[in-house]
């Protein structure tokens, strides 16, 4: 498969994603730490990608949506934006709010990837 067509397949095949360095419970930089602890304190699961584990993914994810860096937060099959528009979501209540109503609409849980 396409390394573009798996991004796509993520992307869409999960309410809530984070392409993020490591993991939310091992992050590898200090962007990816705060992004994923915002989305952990809403309270859902939420899927990730470690991209430090996929090369192609880690060179390609940034042509996918025109978005250069990591981590990269998607809602609902949409780029929301990297970890500054994460916490300022989060701080304003928003970012709860959205990935709440994301995995509803899923019908349950995101899973970690």
């Amino acid at each position: 498969m396409d390394v573009m067509d798996r991004i796509r397949e993520i992307v869409e095949g999960n309410p809530v994603v984070l392409f993020m360095k490591g993991t939310p419970q091992f992050p590898m930089c200090g962007f990816s730490s705060r992004a994923a602890a915002a989305l952990a304190q809403c309270g859902v699961k939420f899927a990730y990608v470690n991209v430090l584990d996929d090369p192609e993914i880690f060179e390609n994810l940034p042509r996918y949506a025109n978005w250069p860096t990591f981590p990269q937060l998607y809602i609902n099959g949409e780029l929301v934006g990297g970890c500054d528009i994460t916490l300022e979501l989060y701080e304003r209540g928003e970012l709860q709010r959205m990935v709440r109503e994301a995995v509803e609409k899923a019908g349950g849980e995101a899973s970690a990837s």
